[in-house]
C-alpha cells in the first residue's frame, strides 16, 4: 500500500515514463524538488539528461514503477497510453506492476475516452487516475510553470497537487475523468488556429515591405495580440527564445499539432458540434507535414504562407 499524500516532508518515489521535450524538463523539476524519480525512456540521451539533474534510470517501465507511489506519463497517443497500461497482445500492461494506492498521472494528450477506459481499469485495481495534460511549452515545462487541466476526482487531485505544483503554477481541475483532455483539445485548437492566423498575418506585412519585428510587436500590443505574438513568434529572428529562431526545433512538432486537431475534430463529431475553423486548421497541418515538415515546431506553418522568390 502507498502512501497518500506527497508532502515537503514526505518526498515521493515517483516512475516518470516518457522523457519527450516536456517530459524531461518536467521529471527534472521533480527530482530538484527532492523527489526520488525514476526515469524511463526509450531514448537514452533522455534518461541520461534526468539523471544528470539527480533523477535515476530505469531500464524499463515495469522497474520504473516497482514500489512507486506515483507514477507520471507523457506519452504521444492514445495508443500509447492504453497501450502502456493496458497491455497489447501477449504483452501485459503496466497497471499488474503498480502498487494498491498508488497514482497515476497522465500528462499526455490523447482521447478522453481513452483516460476514461484506463481510468476505470486503475479503479478496479485500487490504483488512483488522474488525466492532467499540460499547457505553457517547453519553456514553460523548463521554468516548471505549466498549466494543468486535470480530470478526476477532487481527492486525487489533491493528493497530485504537491506533485503539480512542481511543474506548473496553474492547476484547474475541469471535472471527471477525461475532462482535463476535452479542455486541452478545445485548447489546442484555438492554439493552431491562431498560430496559422498570426503566420498569415505576419507573411502578408512581410510581403508588404515590412519589418516582422515591428509588425509583430504592432500586433501584440493590439487586438490582434494573443499568445503566439508574445512568447512563440513564428518568425525566425523576432524572439530569441521560439522554436522559429532554433530552425523550428525542440518545440511541439507539426505532427502533434495534427494529433490534437485530429482529437478535436473527432470530439466535435461525437457531440455533434460546428468546429469549421479547427477543420481548415487541421487541413493546413495536414498539408503541412505531407511536405515534410511534420517533425518540425508547429510555428514552421508559416512556411508554407510565405511569398516564394
Amino acid at each position: 500500500m502507498c502512501n497518500n499524500t506527497f508532502k515537503e516532508t514526505n518526498m515521493a518515489t515517483i516512475a516518470f515514463i516518457g522523457l519527450g521535450n516536456m517530459g524531461a524538463p518536467m521529471a527534472i523539476n521533480l527530482a530538484k524538488a527532492g523527489h526520488q524519480v525514476r526515469a524511463f525512456d526509450l531514448s537514452r540521451e533522455a534518461v541520461a539528461k534526468v539523471v544528470a539533474e539527480g533523477g535515476s534510470a530505469a531500464t524499463s517501465a515495469q522497474e520504473a514503477v516497482e514500489g512507486a507511489e506515483v507514477i507520471v506519463s507523457m506519452l504521444p497517443a492514445s495508443q500509447h497510453v492504453e497501450g502502456l497500461f493496458l497491455g497489447n497482445g501477449s504483452q501485459a500492461g503496466l497497471l499488474q506492476g503498480i502498487a494498491k494506492g498508488a497514482l497515476i498521472i497522465d500528462s499526455s494528450t490523447i482521447a478522453a475516452a481513452t483516460s476514461q477506459k484506463v481510468a476505470k481499469a486503475a479503479q478496479a485495481l485500487g490504483i488512483g487516475f488522474i488525466d492532467a495534460p499540460v499547457s505553457g511549452g517547453t519553456g514553460g515545462a523548463i521554468a516548471g510553470t505549466l498549466t494543468f487541466m486535470v480530470g478526476g476526482s477532487a481527492a486525487d487531485l489533491e493528493r497530485a497537487r504537491p506533485l503539480l505544483e512542481k511543474m506548473g503554477k496553474n492547476i484547474f481541475h475541469a471535472g471527471d475523468v477525461g475532462a482535463g483532455q476535452t479542455a486541452k483539445i478545445c485548447n489546442n485548437m484555438l492554439l493552431g488556429i491562431l498560430m496559422v492566423g498570426t503566420s498569415e498575418a505576419i507573411a502578408l506585412g512581410v510581403a508588404n515591405g515590412l519589418d516582422p519585428k515591428v509588425l509583430s510587436e504592432i500586433m501584440r500590443r493590439s487586438s490582434g495580440g494573443n499568445w503566439a505574438l508574445e512568447v512563440y513568434n513564428p518568425f525566425p529572428g523576432v524572439q530569441e527564445a521560439s522554436a522559429a529562431t532554433r530552425g523550428y526545433t525542440g518545440g511541439f512538432g507539426t505532427d502533434l499539432m495534427l494529433k490534437d486537431l485530429g482529437l478535436a475534430q473527432e470530439s466535435a463529431m461525437t457531440v455533434k458540434a460546428s468546429t469549421p475553423l479547427g477543420g481548415m486548421a487541421r487541413q493546413l497541418y495536414a498539408a503541412h507535414s505531407i511536405a515534410g515538415h511534420g517533425a518540425e515546431d508547429f510555428s514552421s506553418v508559416i512556411k508554407m504562407l510565405q511569398k516564394k522568390g
